[in-house]
This record gives C-alpha cells, sequence and structure tokens, in this order.
C-alpha cells in the first residue's frame, strides 16, 4: 500500500510559509513607510506647493486640494501653486515661502508643466531634487506628489520614483495618475474635478495621519 505525505502539514512546509508570510508583512511595511511622513504637532502648518494642480484649476479655492486637506486634518494648510509653473521657477520662488510661513510639512507636487512642455527630464529631477534640499534646510519635512508623464495610459513620470528613493522622501506615486485617468474626477484634460481634488486631499491625509 503506498502511501503520500500531506505536504502542507510537514515542519518544511510550514516553515516556508512562515517565511513568505513574513516577507509579505515587511513588504507591505515598506509600502506604508514609504507614504506615511509621521505625525505632526497639533498646530502643524502645511504648506502646499506646486503649480495649477495645487492652485485647484477649474474649481472654487474652497475645492482646492489644499482647502479639502485643510478640513480634513484640521491643519492649517497654505495654498502655494501657481499655474502655469515649471519646477525651475518654483525653485526660485520656494525659499520666500519657506521663509514666510515656517511650515512643518511641505506637499511638493511639481514638475507637471515641464512635462507638458517637454523640458528636459533630467532638468527638472534637478530642479526637484534641489527643492527637496532647500526645504530640509528650512526644517521641514516634505511628502513627494508624483505627476503623471504624457501617455495613452497615464503613469508617473519615471524621475519622481528615482528623487523619492535616492533621497528618502515619502511619496504618494499614483493618486494623479489615477485621477486625471479617470474622466468622472476631472474637469478637463489635464485638471481634476471637485471630486477628483477630493481624492488628492484624502491620500496626501493618509500619509499624515
Amino acid at each position: 500500500m503506498t502511501s503520500t505525505v500531506d505536504q502542507s502539514t510537514t515542519p518544511v512546509t510550514r516553515s516556508w510559509r512562515a517565511a513568505l508570510l513574513t516577507i509579505a508583512i515587511m513588504l507591505v511595511g515598506c509600502a506604508d513607510d514609504r507614504t506615511a511622513v509621521g505625525p505632526l504637532p497639533d498646530n502643524a502648518v502645511i504648506l502646499a506647493f506646486g503649480d495649477s494642480i495645487t492652485y485647484g484649476t477649474g474649481v472654487s479655492t474652497a475645492e482646492s486640494y489644499p482647502a479639502q486637506l485643510a478640513r480634513l486634518t484640521g491643519f492649517e494648510v497654505v495654498n502655494a501653486g501657481v499655474p502655469g509653473e515649471t519646477a525651475d521657477q518654483g525653485l526660485v520662488r520656494l525659499p520666500a515661502l519657506l521663509d514666510e510661513f515656517r511650515p512643518d510639512l511641505v506637499v511638493l507636487c511639481h514638475g507637471g508643466n515641464d512635462i507638458l512642455r517637454n523640458r528636459p527630464e533630467s532638468r527638472t529631477e534637478q530642479d526637484l531634487r534641489r527643492m527637496v534640499e532647500v526645504i530640509r534646510g528650512s526644517g521641514a519635512r516634505v511628502l513627494l506628489i508624483g505627476v503623471p508623464r504624457k501617455s495613452l495610459f497615464l503613469a508617473t513620470a519615471p524621475v519622481y520614483a528615482r528623487v523619492a528613493e535616492e533621497l528618502d522622501v515619502p511619496f504618494v506615486d499614483d493618486v494623479l495618475a489615477d485621477v486625471l485617468g479617470n474622466g468622472d474626477l476631472k474637469s478637463d484634460a489635464v485638471h481634476p474635478n471637485a471630486a477628483g481634488y477630493r481624492t488628492i486631499a484624502e491620500r496626501i491625509a493618509e500619509a499624515v495621519e
């Protein structure tokens, strides 16, 4: 009579399952750590820095993502978005805002106009890196928001993941790609509507909880 061993009950198989479960938990933890900013003080000031996405083009001021983020978190959120601005222009504008508002956190969502105008990616990356350095030099933390490249299927431009990984910056990867890829969340081809800005605010709020 031939017998078979139920491999699901052997010590070796159980050990492998435990190891795989541990790896999965570690990977989830790493993903959470990549996004999480960590707790902010109760009186924290958040500087939302960027271009028209930050400004809230297409909606009222109250429906912009910084305004919705303020309502979600209870923090003071300064809307420092300038429509049409490129990353090199933002780099020039940034230091004065840091001096004026002394933020605890800067939400950096920049580079979309660079992509639309076909500015060399290396230049945009250099400017983003420098902005992160300037923000950290002021004592503030940074949360980087990925911006999608121009393509049929929207995906975040690779430059953002590189900057986030190499400078160890918390990073919200795909929220803009998700929003701008959904016709129900857009006011035009490149700007969210109120619901889209709400989605962005919710994802950022998750990162600062």
